[in-house]
């Protein structure tokens, strides 16, 4: 900065004052300064000033992983907020591991993050976890489902009842015996949609049948036989999410079955083949991007107001059931 001082004949409060912006600056000296930075390229040591200012510009996005592609599309609807801020982003991702998501956040945290959005991992006993006291001096703002227990900014979706118009869908064409299919674990996303299920087939009158898996693509394979091989066989599934909807896709296929017969379908959350396929999926389908883009803009606006003291915001979001071929005609 002294070298361009120099070179455009002003002080170095002129140059700090010419790359900030400042409207002090009469343009021909604001022009006399630029000069001397094009011909010295020079560049501003973002360290040096982050220590001056007290702020980073930078924000953290923590997700479970990014070849999910509900995942993949909320972190990228962040960050297109976060650049039309002029920050950067740090990005990282937690396999879904409590104990992994505590120690990247507090690594976040070490390098002076402005903000964390985050899609939280189920809390476990005994694991640090976000609600501890280090997180509470940044705003934090939790997306898809919320940190139990805190008062973050939360941005979630209608997971109960998405699932119940899915079920609903399958009983409105005669089904009377239809699996649910989720991930095994206390994850809040599928508690919820369970929920929906129970809810649904207990106000019709029916039975319900829930079968939890991994995410491993043979868990959901073996199931999935077990589950047509028994006395009373499902002819229709309701799937939690878009990875065990690809997962029972794969096993179908495995055994010469297809949608809707013998078994019809109807998956939580649409994918990018979902519609490519004959016949495509009915999923009920989330709004992705925009509850990426919402985070990132209740994150920014809590920077705007200077810290963590606002009253809590919960943004609940509508889903749409998006009927295509893979329920047929009733039964």
């Amino acid at each position: 900065m002294s070298d361009v001082a120099k070179l455009a004949h002003v002080s170095t409060m002129t140059v700090s004052r010419v790359l900030n912006d400042s409207a002090s600056v009469t343009e021909e000296t604001r022009l006399r300064v630029l000069d001397a930075v094009e011909k010295l390229q020079y560049q501003r040591n973002e360290i040096a000033r982050s220590l001056r200012e007290q702020t980073s510009r930078q924000i953290g996005i923590l997700i479970p992983n990014l070849y999910d592609p509900f995942f993949a599309t909320c972190a990228h609807a962040i960050s297109v907020v976060v650049k039309e801020h002029a920050y950067s982003m740090v990005l990282s991702t937690t396999d879904e591991d409590p104990r992994t998501e505590y120690e990247q956040a507090n690594s976040m945290l070490r390098r002076g993050i402005d903000g964390l959005v985050v899609i939280p991992t189920a809390s476990m006993k005994g694991i640090p976890s976000l609600r501890d006291a280090e997180f509470s001096r940044i705003p934090i703002v939790t997306l898809d489902r919320p940190v139990e227990g805190s008062q973050y900014d939360r941005v979630l979706v209608q997971n109960k009842l998405g699932s119940q118009l899915g079920v609903e869908h399958l009983i409105d064409l005669g089904h009377k015996h239809i699996a649910f299919f989720g991930l095994a674990g206390p994850l809040y996303t599928m508690r919820m949609r369970q929920q929906g299920y129970r809810d649904a087939m207990t106000a019709a009158g029916l039975r319900p049948d829930i079968i939890l898996v991994s995410d491993v693509l043979r868990d959901a394979q073996t199931a999935l036989r077990e589950a047509l091989a028994s006395r009373h066989p499902p002819t229709a599934v309701f799937s939690a999410n878009n990875l065990i909807s690809r997962h029972l896709l794969h096993s179908l296929q495995s055994l010469g079955l297809h949608p809707p017969s013998p078994i019809a379908m109807v998956g939580f959350d649409d994918f990018e083949s979902a519609d490519l396929l004959r016949p495509g999926i009915t999923v009920v389908r989330q709004p992705a991007e925009s509850m990426g883009r919402l985070a990132g803009e209740l994150l920014f606006a809590r920077l705007a107001k200077g810290g963590t003291d606002a009253p809590t915001k919960k943004i609940m979001l509508s889903v749409e059931l998006i009927v295509r071929g893979s329920c047929g005609t009733p039964v």
